[in-house]
């Protein structure tokens, strides 16, 4: 499923580059350096945020082994844009452009991302007994609870769909450039911290603020932060429509 969000998403984001003089290629060319980009960075902060399973527990072997799960989404995000302004400065290409042309595409892939959280057993919800709870099976090797919970990554899948709606939209619509990314970080933000009121699989240490807020909803208010200082911020002298 991550394999199919990269996918999807350079698809979307190399015909989307068209309106804006931007070749296809180049776009897809850019998408190894995404790929690892986000892998390093989801890795990571997963591996800083639940730092106790391998030191006090797991070999430290694991930190390595990506296939067995574990990659925040947040890091990820931060370690695809790293990744994402070193080629385009080293291509010479408009920045605010291109984080434009990809921010759409960004949510589309977290659809299928979450769809992968989903049928692997990982992100799931706190119990509830609503008539859409869903339940994992008892053999699952990540041991989700078996009673049933908030189908958490489907509240994702969904909003970000919508999300992706929303910012192809506002793409062709948009007043300058770096609009439509700052509106993404934005966005993602308040529907982040929204489902993170459902989830249920963090361990007891890692509720913060009197026990109500995750680590994602602490990320949340940087990104939104950051979302808000860059509308606010960036030049209204480089528009261009889509």
């Amino acid at each position: 499923m991550v394999a199919l969000a990269f996918l999807v998403g350079l698809w979307t984001a190399g015909r989307r580059g068209m309106l804006q003089g931007i070749a296809a290629e180049k776009i897809v060319d850019l998408g190894p350096w995404l790929i690892v980009g986000t892998i390093v960075g989801a890795r990571t902060l997963y591996v800083i945020s639940y730092w106790h399973e391998f030191f006090e527990g797991k070999p430290l072997a694991e930190i390595f082994m990506v296939w067995k799960g574990g990659l925040v989404f947040y890091g990820g995000l931060v370690g695809a844009t790293l990744a994402g302004i070193f080629y385009i400065r080293l291509k010479k290409l408009p920045l605010w452009k291109v984080a434009d042309i990809l921010a759409p595409s960004i949510a589309l892939g977290y659809v299928f991302g979450r769809i992968g959280c989903l049928l692997n057993g990982c992100c799931y919800g706190r119990a509830c007994n609503l008539p859409w709870a869903i339940r994992f099976p008892a053999d699952n090797p990540l041991n989700p609870p078996t009673f049933p919970v908030h189908p958490t990554e489907i509240y994702d899948s969904l909003l970000n769909l919508g999300l992706y709606a929303f910012l192809a939209w506002l793409y062709r619509r948009k007043k300058f450039d770096g609009q439509v990314f700052g509106v993404y970080l934005v966005c993602y933000a308040v529907l982040r911290s929204f489902v993170e009121m459902f989830r249920g699989d963090y361990p007891e240490y890692q509720h913060y603020l009197g026990g109500w807020a995750t680590p994602a909803h602490l990320a949340s208010i940087l990104i939104l932060a950051v979302g808000l200082v860059l509308l606010g911020l960036l030049p209204r002298s480089e528009t261009t429509r889509g």
